[in-house]
């Protein structure tokens, strides 16, 4: 059957508008369309495919798995959901996993658990969520509205309540509504939709002593951060604090999906049998595929490189900056980098986007003043450069458009 992006308009609820090529094959960090043509992709699937398109490693596993065991409901477990429980415990602060299938899942999860440990061991009256303006958390109605953009969750009619947002960044703003009725916080260490903005050591920590102070649970929402994204396998790891519950998906599976609440066995706890649950959290082939992930990232070959290829990026953003003048500021920590718009500029990242697709380059927005690049953690040197020189002929388009 022959398929094309009229298809989309045709048959697809009209909740996006993709690009007007169809993709059809991948190989590391290039991927080509319909008609042949070849990208250099520094999108990632939106800092998902960790390690490439059809990593061999990655595809050997899937392959393997799928010859042995697709699904099982969770009457049953699988060995290989215990294996990548192992080992994420053993390479985090935490005890227990709970398997979802995406991010959002994942941070349904950790609010529902924060809320129901809070019940438990403080009261009904302790249910109040703090999050952060311009945070993303997910598109599930709680997750959406514990998000700091209210475009994303208006219109939907009421609002989960007990959820309050002030300013990332503003430790003063967030200790004048924190109280003894607040059962958690959750933050993204490194803002990803909001703009590729980092959090401050300062606030990190004073975050997390008002929670300790106030018995409230400190979520960190690493579904874009984390699994070696920063250079660290985690971005908490980097910044001293230690959170009570953190939320991991999108590179976790390396484009197969998956997420991952993980926690203590305190507050485990408080997901007692039937009080949560997933038909395909735990999958197999998506638990297979992730241990293969974690063993490939969480390494110091790979690790240690990310900060090495973010310094290739930035120079040679900085070095196409100096002849457009376009950015005022590149921001971002490893591999999730942020070029946000001088204010000639603003509104118009989706420009920078369109323009980047007409030059065989993929990358992202985040919002309408920042391009986003969130590339494969093992990129090669040389993809990174003539990714950046197609990004520069774009620049060049839009500047003189």
């Amino acid at each position: 059957m022959q398929v094309t992006r009229a298809t989309f308009d045709e048959v697809m609820v009209p909740n996006y508008n993709p690009a007007a090529i169809v993709p059809v094959k991948g190989q590391g960090s290039r991927v080509w369309d319909q008609e042949g043509k070849e990208y250099i992709d520094f999108a990632g699937g939106i800092a998902v495919n960790v390690l490439g398109h059809c990593h061999p490693d990655l595809v050997a596993t899937l392959k393997e798995q799928g010859e042995k065991l697709w699904h099982l409901s969770n009457v049953f477990t699988n060995e290989p959901a215990l294996r990548l429980g192992k080992k994420l415990t053993h390479a985090t602060f935490a005890d227990k996993v709970y398997f979802a299938n995406s991010g959002a899942e994942a941070n349904e999860a950790a609010l529902k658990l924060a809320r129901r440990y809070a019940l438990e061991h403080f009261g009904e009256d302790k249910n109040q969520i703090i999050a952060f303006n311009q945070g993303f958390h997910g598109r599930t109605f709680f997750t959406v509205t514990v998000g700091g953009q209210s475009a994303y969750s208006d219109g939907f009619g009421p609002k989960p309540g007990a959820v309050q947002h002030v300013d990332f960044n503003n430790l003063d703003a967030l200790k004048d509504i924190i109280s003894d009725k607040t059962c958690a916080v959750i933050m993204e260490p490194l803002q990803g939709e909001g703009g590729v903005i980092s959090s401050s050591q300062e606030f990190v920590e004073g975050v997390r002593a008002l929670c300790s102070e106030h018995n409230a649970l400190l979520i960190f929402d690493e579904v874009q951060s984390g699994v070696g994204r920063t250079g660290n396998l985690y971005a908490y790891m980097g910044l001293n604090v230690i959170p009570d519950i953190l939320t991991t998906a999108k590179a976790l599976g390396g484009g197969f999906p998956i997420g991952a609440m993980l926690t203590t066995s305190e507050i485990a706890a408080s997901l007692k049998v039937g009080t949560h649950g997933s038909t395909y959290g735990g999958n197999p082939l998506a638990c297979a595929v992730a241990e293969k992930v974690l063993d490939i990232v969480n390494t110091p070959a790979v690790l240690q490189d990310v900060k090495r290829k973010e310094q290739l990026f930035r120079d040679g953003l900085e070095k196409i900056n100096q002849k457009f003048n376009v950015f005022s500021e590149i921001r971002g920590e490893g591999l999730l980098i942020g070029c946000a718009l001088t204010e000639q500029y603003q509104g118009k990242a989706r420009d920078f986007l369109v323009a980047s697709a007409a030059n065989n380059m993929m990358c992202l927005v985040a919002g309408a003043n920042v391009v986003r690049f969130a590339p494969s953690l093992v990129i090669p040197d040389e993809d990174i450069a003539e990714g950046l020189a197609r990004f520069e002929r774009a620049i060049e388009h839009v500047v003189n458009s």
